[in-house]
């Protein structure tokens, strides 16, 4: 009986690891688009940004491409997410002068010129980015 136990318990540990790493999140720099809210002088955007890099990240731009209901570009900005610590997760909001939140219909990220450092490799950000979205906007790359 035992050994027939001992294949089962053997596979069962070499699954087992393999699970685990695939429930872990991937490596690099996630982004979430989490809120967006209309004030009197524009729309605040919300982004919950999770640096998985593996390193601490001193200072991250964001170039973001702004889209309309339409489809049409509304304006491309850069956004200045700062210093992200190592697995940590840090909400960053921003003010976008002019826009109604109601007109924005897709937020593209354009680039990542900035990623920046120790050990960080400058398209690190980019070449790991993941992007998810909460409101009803298409967010990605």
């Amino acid at each position: 009986m035992t050994s027939r136990l001992f294949p089962a318990a053997l596979a069962l540990f070499l699954v087992l690891p393999a699970a685990a790493q695939e429930a872990a999140p991937a490596a690099g720099l996630a982004l979430e688009l989490n809120a967006l809210q209309q004030g009197e002088s524009g729309c605040r955007v919300t982004f919950l940004a999770t640096n998985r890099l593996g390193a601490l990240l001193e200072r991250a731009g964001v170039e973001v491409a702004l889209f309309d209901t339409s489809g049409a570009i509304e304006r491309i900005v850069n956004l200045d997410f700062k210093a992200l610590s190592e697995n940590k997760t840090k909400v960053l909001q921003f003010e976008l002068a002019g826009l109604d939140c109601g007109d924005l219909g897709r937020v593209l990220v354009n680039d990542i010129p900035a990623c920046e450092g120790p050990g960080l490799d400058a398209g690190a950000c980019l070449a790991g980015l993941s992007t998810s979205a909460r409101p009803d906007i298409e967010f990605g790359t």
